[in-house]
């Protein structure tokens, strides 16, 4: 069983509330409501952080917001993640010349992390804050998985039987099939669905109240969804049109393994194989000059 801390957690919830909200303060009844935290125990953790410098407390309202602290850890996360530097100047030429949006992701352990948005990367991508997740289990952070270790392809697809309730061999070898294409051409791409059209009403209401329950509830719904739909484009034909969602290229820093992905975004209508392909193509370059301005290396590449 993973090891799981509650009051880590309370303190983690905070910091998400507030790094989704970042032009508001609450208050401790607020706070508590959104979070469905007790009272006591709230005022307990918010003080210890205001006293660390991790958040500031407005001198009449009482009420929260980010503090010094937290500005101080970002400024030493970005400076041991230069890459997203790097990414920058690409993306905002990415998205100036084929005028599509781009975001930037990460991966953790249990998600997938929005680090970056340049342009409307989607309409999905849109309604997220920088900095939330969406669960890393199959068949989302694909792209990921198809260029890590076996151990995490495992991994990544006992999350999607188990969110599913079991075993389900054909899923199974469903996600297999993506997983060896992407690898395969270099390139992620997925497909409008339902699912992602019903998660996107969803985190526009949900981020009228921010509940983090509801949150979770929302994203394991679409990650469920997903499995079942035609999510995954595992063969393209050049001259057919797709309804295409995104499309991720890995970025290499750390010898093999993608520390990020870049996504592109917002085809508001059907494109073909080949334009899929030139935009593919064009990513990879660009993932490519970040890669070696951060002195990794791309799979097969002598280090």
């Amino acid at each position: 069983m993973a090891l799981f801390s509650q009051p880590t957690a309370r303190a983690l919830a905070i910091l998400d509330l507030l790094m989704a909200n970042p032009q508001q303060a609450f208050g401790l009844t607020e706070m508590t409501r959104r979070l469905n935290l007790n009272k006591a125990t709230c005022h307990a953790i918010l003080t210890t952080m205001a006293n660390y410098g991790f958040l500031v407390q407005h001198p009449k309202t009482k009420a929260y917001r980010l503090g010094p602290s937290i500005i101080a850890a970002g400024n030493a996360a970005f400076a041991q993640f230069p890459v997203l530097e790097y990414a920058r100047p690409e993306l905002e030429g990415l998205n100036s010349d084929l005028n599509l949006g781009f975001a930037v992701t990460a991966r953790s352990k249990l998600h997938q992390v929005l680090l970056a948005l340049y342009g409307n990367a989607t309409p999905l991508m849109d309604s997220f804050q920088l900095g939330l997740r969406l669960p890393n289990a199959a068949p989302v952070a694909a792209c990921f998985t198809a260029f890590s270790p076996a151990k995490q392809l495992e991994a990544w697809l006992t999350r999607a039987h188990e969110s599913r309730g079991g075993y389900n061999e054909r899923l199974d070898q469903k996600l297999r099939v993506s997983v060896i294409a992407i690898r395969a051409r270099g390139y992620e791409v997925t497909l409008k669905t339902r699912a992602e059209e019903e998660l996107t009403r969803e985190l526009t209401r949900i981020h009228q109240s921010w509940s983090l329950q509801e949150l979770e509830e929302a994203t394991n719904k679409y990650q469920q969804g997903i499995c079942v739909e035609h999510y995954h484009l595992d063969r393209i034909d050049p001259k057919a049109r797709y309804e295409v969602s995104t499309i991720a290229v890995p970025v290499f820093v750390y010898r093999q393994v993608p520390v990020m992905c870049f996504v592109a975004g917002s085809m508001d209508s059907p494109i073909t194989g080949a334009q899929i392909e030139d935009i593919a193509q064009r990513m990879k370059q660009s993932a490519d000059r970040v890669t070696r301005l951060a002195s990794g290396h791309e799979p097969g590449a002598n280090p």
